[in-house]
């Protein structure tokens, strides 16, 4: 078999195990016009999904369907799509109606808030949120649930503000993930114990790449679940969460 034969079936093989540009082909020294022309539909895709604004009001409406309760409408301090992206620190906290909306509406004894935000891909928000909450929903039945709360230009530290406001024990963050070239609409979530303005990623655990090409509906549900479970026997998120749960394992 010839040296660029091998190469060639090398590169099929790696390209059918990922979505990773593998072995592109050249004309001369350039990129051939196809893969070019690939790039540039994917780089337009993943700036479109930062940019776009989401659907709330139809979000709500459909995640109220499925819930079979109050939605929640918030906004972050950052008025718009441009203040969002240079100011991260905005996206963080609630606006002043948000902050006494929620104060309208907090009570004791919540188990959960279950906080929805656009964060760098409404699309990622728009696709994914209602199956993954079909799935996850029937897991929670003996959880008391706070409202859903959907936040437009919010980041992940938001549902700490949220989650304190609402008085709930943990705080899950369902968030559209930073796009990449192959992924404008993955999906993360983020799981925080006791929530308060202050905590830090390490007390957060998170589940990520959820999308018809990664972890489906189904498997996140269920990783959710079980980590819910876990922290609330356990009260802890994050690193602290991790090495108690391989020093059970372990023991």
């Amino acid at each position: 078999m010839s040296e660029m034969k091998q190469r060639i079936d090398l590169a099929e093989h790696l390209r059918a195990l990922t979505p990773a540009r593998v072995g592109l082909g050249r004309n001369g020294v350039s990129v051939a016009t196809r893969d070019l022309l690939d790039f540039q539909r994917c780089h337009a895709m993943a700036r479109d999904a930062v940019h776009a604004r989401l659907e709330s009001a139809s979000l709500a409406r459909t995640l109220g369907a499925i819930a079979g309760g109050s939605i929640l409408r918030l906004h972050s301090a950052a008025p718009d799509r441009a203040t969002y992206l240079q100011r991260p620190d905005f996206g963080r906290r609630l606006d002043e109606a948000g902050r006494n909306l929620l104060a309208g509406r907090a009570q004791s004894g919540y188990d959960l808030a279950l906080i929805v935000a656009d964060g760098l891909s409404a699309l990622a928000v728009e696709r994914h949120v209602a199956p993954l909450l079909e799935e996850l929903l029937p897991r929670l039945q003996d959880w008391k649930l706070a409202p859903i709360c959907i936040v437009e230009q919010g980041r992940v530290a938001i549902g700490d503000e949220i989650g304190a406001a609402l008085h709930a024990q943990i705080a899950v963050v369902l968030i559209g993930e930073r796009p990449g070239l192959s992924s404008p609409d993955s999906l993360g979530i983020y799981i925080t114990w006791n929530p308060r303005p202050g905590r830090t990623d390490a007390e957060r655990n998170c589940i990520s790449n959820i999308r018809a090409e990664g972890l489906s509906y189904a498997q996140a549900a269920t990783q959710l679940a079980v980590i819910l479970s876990a922290a609330r026997r356990l009260q802890l998120t994050g690193v602290a969460l991790n090495k108690e749960a391989r020093l059970l394992q372990e023991g």
